[in-house]
């Protein structure tokens, strides 16, 4: 796919001088005369024109590697190491700080995909590859330049001459997906946002208002199914699409335009854009608010992109969950698909993940990437086993026994932060009979981190030691805080754990890539299951969560959640904390179901015990089946977060563009 999109992308980069006006002065002059394009023949066929769309999938930015230490997990999820770590994203974002997203751009705003940063990492839309001059130059603040883009090939595709009906629809459709999607993604951070859908004249003032996120997502809404009806299930099985058969997997199509169709409805029928940013929601009960008809207008569309792939008119399908060994992310044998390859893959020629279940996904960053850094920031630095820089991702002991309940289906922790007593949960052996994702995302206590043979040095490491005391996590807060585990765990559903200085996966040779999908089929089944339980379709939605359950082999959804609105949506969202953990969109499900500041979302914590049996044999015996005492949780902060922090900040240098464009309230 990416070969398709370097092969037009060169004609779209060079009708840029003619169509946007939005280069430097520098670049514009480096330019050779004959790379200048004209209108008519940028716009006159399909391969020219569809060369003016690529730029826009290349602007996708690339969640992973937009920073040397990049976060993108900023709910109650996740929480970094001491040291370097508190000058990140996710630390400002525990404060409150959440201008930090582009103040301080050298350290602040340059470790997310928000924002472009300075220096040698400024906004250039055009570059491709990886490193600083690719990767990290990919950023939301891309959205009103691909905006732009697409309003303009919109006003231009009367040119589109020596074409197809089938060629001119497959350019509307993504130029339409788009122009939405980018407005989605700025909505969904800063609230509602002028929707502008033709080009802006360079010589007039600006002064569109912004609408509220209601009127805005209606408006994506009817880009995306415009998009729908234009766009294929299947480009490999259109006659353009037929000319790069095989390398189509990256292009938009109908049920990613369905899907987020759908989102964005469910988006604005949720409890925070129907009542507004407030405290008490979950007290109150105002978090199961929605707007039915909305809500109702959400799960029509999903069940229709749902209805598309289970009729097997699409290439997409739920990866299998089936491994001969869970630790290692080793799949069965006869295993067609692997769930691990939606986030990365080995030994495939840097092979982008996605697998058969991603539905949107940008370009590739480049070849050894992800392995460089991204890949390095997720185990322990306790002796430089895992080497690099000294940044760790870590998962919080409150979201881990929330979100990853028991192997029959039953939640550990109620939404309210009380224990199920029908969970059958053991403190006693706390890993043993989880929900099988558990053993797939999360390293903990007695987990073989080293599978090859140790230095005399590390070989106390081989396996983890997450106890009170233990050499990835003492007690109390010392210097190993910023080499071990805050929490007494640590993540491995996007990396893992080879990943280290003994299993060298992430080494050139290995062909170690990572990246994030922006949809993925399990989301569109946990979006369609929110909507119509929130528009009172119980059975269907706890249908829809059964066939993600199925997948793993965990439980349905026991009766007594499935026959109650309130505790079913509970069962939702933990359902969709559990199967979307650590892929970036927490904070803003907490935004959206006005939890952001409610306890017990608005805490992170650190798992305490200690092994009841210190002679068990971890190299014999799965640690699944330790035993131990003490079980408990230590608060290790609370998010002081209040109304304002619902929405982040837009920059200063923003609304003093237009008077029309005022700043969120609180900021």
């Amino acid at each position: 796919m990416k070969k398709f999109i370097n092969q037009y992308i060169i004609i779209g980069i060079a009708a840029l001088s003619l169509s946007l006006g939005m280069t430097s002065c520098k670049d514009y002059l480096d330019k050779a005369p004959e790379s200048t394009v004209g209108e008519e023949e940028a716009f006159k066929n399909f391969t020219n024109f569809q060369g003016f769309v690529e730029e826009v999938y290349n602007c996708i930015p690339n969640k992973e590697s937009c920073y040397w230490c990049v976060t993108f997990n900023w709910g109650e999820d996740e929480i970094c190491n001491t040291g370097i770590g508190d000058t990140h994203l996710t630390a400002h974002f525990d404060l409150g700080d959440y201008r930090w997203w582009y103040n301080n751009e050298d350290k602040g705003g340059n470790q997310s995909w928000l924002h472009c940063g300075s220096g040698d990492r400024t906004l250039s839309p055009t570059a491709t590859g990886g490193g600083v001059g690719g990767a990290y130059q990919h950023s939301l603040e891309h959205a009103w330049y691909c905006i732009r883009k697409m309003n303009l090939g919109l006003e231009n595709l009367d040119k589109m001459v020596d074409a197809t009906q089938e060629e001119k629809n497959l350019i509307k459709g993504q130029m339409l997906f788009f122009r939405a999607w980018w407005h989605h993604q700025l909505i969904e951070w800063y609230g509602g946002m002028p929707y502008v859908d033709y080009v802006l004249p360079s010589d007039e003032v600006l002064a569109l208002p912004r609408l509220s996120f209601k009127e805005c997502a209606l408006k994506c809404a009817e880009d995306y199914r415009a998009a729908a009806d234009l766009l294929p299930n299947n480009w490999d099985e259109t006659t353009a699409g037929q000319r790069t058969a095989g390398q189509n997997e990256l292009r938009i199509t109908k049920v990613c335009a369905l899907g987020y169709m759908g989102k964005v409805l469910l988006w604005a029928a949720s409890p925070l854009n129907v009542l507004g940013a407030q405290t008490g929601a979950l007290r109150n009960g105002n978090t199961y608010k929605y707007d039915t008809d909305l809500a109702k207008r959400a799960a029509d569309v999903l069940a229709e992109a749902i209805s598309y792939v289970e009729n097997g008119e699409t290439p997409y399908a739920l990866a299998e969950f089936n491994y001969s060994n869970i630790y290692d992310h080793t799949p069965a044998d006869g295993a067609e698909t692997c769930f691990s390859e939606i986030f990365y893959t080995t030994g495939q020629g840097w092979k982008q993940p996605g697998t058969v279940e991603a539905i949107m996904r940008g370009t590739p960053s480049g070849a050894n990437l992800t392995p460089w850094n991204f890949a390095k920031t997720w185990g322990p630095k306790v002796n430089e086993l895992v080497p690099h820089d000294a940044f760790i991702h870590m998962p919080t002991a409150n979201y881990v026994n929330y979100a990853y309940g028991m192997a029959n289906g039953e939640p550990i922790v109620l939404a309210d932060g009380s224990l199920n007593p029908k969970s059958g949960f053991d403190p006693t052996h706390p890993y043993k009979n989880r929900d099988p994702r558990f053993y797939h995302d999360i390293m903990f206590d007695g987990f073989k981190f080293l599978n090859g043979t140790p230095a005399a040095s590390d070989v106390q490491y081989q396996y983890l030691e997450m106890f009170h005391g233990g050499n990835m996590v003492p007690s109390g807060v010392t210097a190993r805080e910023a080499d071990g585990s805050r929490t007494g765990y640590f993540c491995q559903k996007l990396i893992p754990h080879q990943c280290n200085k003994v299993d060298q996966l992430m080494e050139y040779g290995n062909e170690f890539e990572g990246y994030l999908p922006y949809m993925r089929l399990a989301d569109i089944y946990l979006l369609y299951a929110e909507s119509a339980a929130a528009s009172g379709n119980l059975s269907k939605a706890a249908n829809a969560i059964n066939v993600l359950r199925d997948r793993v082999g965990a439980g349905h959804v026991a009766s007594r959640f499935a026959s109650d609105q309130k505790l079913l949506i509970d069962e939702i969202r933990r359902e969709r904390a559990c199967e979307l953990a650590f892929e970036g969109f927490r904070w803003q499900d907490l935004q959206r179901w006005l939890l952001l500041t409610e306890y017990p979302y608005n805490i992170k914590t650190r798992q305490d015990f200690y092994r009841a049996d210190p002679n068990y044999d971890y190299a014999k015996k799965d640690p699944r089946d330790a035993e131990v005492t003490g079980w408990k949780e230590e608060l290790i902060l609370t998010r002081q977060l209040g109304v304002k922090h619902y929405l982040l900040p837009l920059k200063e240098s923003d609304i003093y563009l237009n008077d029309q464009y005022p700043q969120n309230p609180g900021w």
